[in-house]
């Protein structure tokens, strides 16, 4: 208990790579090569476009009578489609309506600084004219042209860079290639022979034919050895040394880390990354999926992957007739005309050395913190802790309208206008003489009772006892992935979680546990503390653990505590003596103002 009483909120600090227990090869790890100089651009880019398109996108989500939801260049392998049935599809595959122009038009009003498209996908069909294979766009389809010429083109001289997407082991066309196990005996396959004669040379035409590519983003590793992998790759980087190869080319051996589909890290890590997110819920053309992110939602998406130090990359899945759908058209140009004014907190930044606060997540770049504003307290006094360097002024970025500030040891407070000119992200840029302190990795989590609740992420706990923290995974939609960083194995009073908390207001403050219990956790004694009093509480069964179906929260309000006078605060949560079973997986604690 001695550890708990000498807690010091100034010694309370993040290991700056937080241990994850990924079960896919390639989100273990990035960037094994020396560093790479095409790197300088990418880390600066900040905002990419991904592009889904390929046969699946005429398909739309249907195959034959039945609609699939999810991921929708999955629907060959989630139909267990015949490979001969499905490359029919082919012979209607007449995109008309794809507009090279316009699609680069498009990128570039959204303010993305990349574009990375499906050259081949999972299905095996090319989206460009491939002389490996008849299977292509240009010999196989009436369309018979090569959209990717035009593309890359369009993409240059709008001063985007430009990638390709190549699916390297999965090909369900394939007898050799990967994945289709339901046409072709497993058994039989010979990868080798799968990438001599198409995977390797196919990788060699998108490196040739296509002028200078910014990267080849790999998808699904498999069937070679690390040594092997090694030389792939070193023969391709023969034809383009610039072009960088994204980490899920497996074996640690990509230029910079890509993370899991529509993950974001919980805290701000070092060296180059990339977040990937769909617009809806699938990456290929569903004609029935409209649950679009609004412009509100990308928007605090990308300032939040800015503000842990990575590239938010996002998709669109253009239809069978080359047409982004329209809510993706208005949303990504919504989304360009605020970088027009609040680009310089996003382009070429850092992550924030300032951590994340109850109104918002910074950014930083030298002399400059940008303040990006999600939420107004509602006395209007901003305030910004761990500033140590000399604030010089302090503007609403993009204007010269200079705001009022007050600067103490550990804290400065700005005073906010009546209204702010975004309600879904107005950036402050705070200008500093001398060296700011990176802050970023405090445990200390600010409580205030100007905003609405203080939500406290369980990776910013102070973990004793038996209790750990792990990244749990589970999907919606088929291939509609979420990501939570959890704690788990608290049986004992010993295994206890504190919260470092820096309360700002006195008051009473409702508890409230956001937690996933299995039914052998369910009705369990715990206990949450704060100055001497105590809130028991028992645990509630939410459902069981599937990686393949909706993890189950419950928001379980246990009680209120009062706060006598603003301070540091240590809040702990921890089962009783007796419990026989882990407490629960507790996602996140928070605090919301008694008014």
């Amino acid at each position: 208990m001695k550890r708990l009483v000498l807690l010091l909120w100034t010694v309370c600090w993040y290991p700056a790579l937080f241990a994850q227990d990924m079960p896919d090869m390639w989100t273990k790890s990035g960037g094994n090569n020396p560093a790479h100089p095409g790197l300088k651009w990418f880390t600066g880019a900040k905002f990419g476009l991904f592009i889904h398109w390929g046969l699946y996108s005429k398909l739309g989500g249907r195959w034959k009578d039945s609609s699939y939801y999810g991921s929708g260049e999955w629907i060959m392998n989630r139909a267990k489609a015949p490979a001969k049935e499905y490359a029919a599809v082919a012979k209607t595959f007449n995109p008309q309506g794809f507009n090279a122009e316009e699609w680069a038009n498009t990128a570039s009003e959204a303010g993305v600084k990349y574009m990375v498209i499906t050259a081949k996908h999972h299905e095996g069909f090319s989206m460009y004219d491939s002389k490996v294979t008849d299977f292509d766009i240009v010999d196989a389809s009436p369309y018979g042209k090569d959209p990717m010429k035009a593309l890359s083109k369009a993409c240059r001289d709008k001063g985007i860079r430009f990638g390709f997407y190549y699916s390297q082991f999965l090909d369900w066309h394939e007898p050799n290639g990967g994945g289709n196990s339901w046409d072709f005996k497993t058994k039989d396959k010979d990868y080798q022979q799968y990438y001599r004669t198409k995977s390797i040379p196919q990788l060699r035409e998108l490196l040739t034919n296509y002028g200078q590519l910014g990267l080849v983003w790999f998808d699904m590793p498999g069937g070679l050895t690390p040594e092997q992998t090694k030389q792939m790759i070193d023969s391709l980087r023969l034809l383009q040394p610039n072009c960088l190869f994204s980490s899920r080319v497996g074996h640690g051996l990509g230029d910079y880390r890509d993370f899991g589909d529509s993950e974001v890290p919980p805290v701000p890590i070092t060296g180059a990354w990339e977040s990937i997110y769909t617009h809806n819920d699938s990456w290929g053309y569903i004609q029935h999926d409209l649950n679009f992110k609004s412009p509100k939602e990308i928007i605090q998406l990308l300032s939040n992957v800015a503000s842990k130090g990575g590239n938010l990359m996002l998709n669109v899945g253009p239809d069978g007739d080359g047409k982004w759908p329209q809510y993706s058209i208005n949303y990504l140009k919504a989304t360009g005309r605020w970088l027009k004014q609040y680009g310089e907190s996003i382009y070429g930044t850092t992550y924030g050395l300032i951590p994340a606060q109850p109104w918002g997540v910074t950014t930083s770049k030298p002399g400059k913190l940008f303040l990006h504003v999600w939420e107004m307290p509602a006395d209007r006094q901003l305030r910004v802790p761990g500033v140590d360097a000399k604030v010089k002024s302090v503007k609403i970025l993009g204007t010269s309208t200079t705001l009022n500030f007050r600067q103490q040891p550990g804290e400065t407070t700005v005073q906010l206008p009546v209204t702010l000119p975004d309600t879904r992200n107005t950036v402050l840029v705070m200008e500093y003489g001398g060296n700011q302190s990176d802050r970023s990795q405090l445990r200390t989590q600010t409580v205030s009772s100007q905003y609405p609740q203080a939500e406290i992420p369980t990776v910013w706990a102070i973990y004793n006892g038996a209790a750990k923290n792990k990244l749990f995974t589970w999907s919606h939609y088929f291939g509609d992935w979420k990501h939570d960083n959890l704690a788990y194995d608290m049986t004992t009073p010993e295994d206890a979680l504190v919260f470092p908390l820096d309360i700002q207001d006195a008051g009473d403050y409702r508890i409230v546990l956001e937690y996933a219990c299995e039914q052998a956790s369910a009705s369990q004694q715990g206990v949450v503390t704060l100055n001497g009093q105590q809130l028991p509480f028992l645990t509630l069964f939410t459902g069981q653990f599937d990686s393949h179906k909706p993890m189950m929260f419950i928001r379980h309000a246990i009680g209120i505590l009062h706060v006598d006078k603003p301070g540091i605060n240590n809040l702990t949560v921890k089962p009783v003596s007796g419990n026989q079973k882990e407490l629960f997986r507790l996602r996140k604690v928070i605090l919301q103002p008694v008014k």
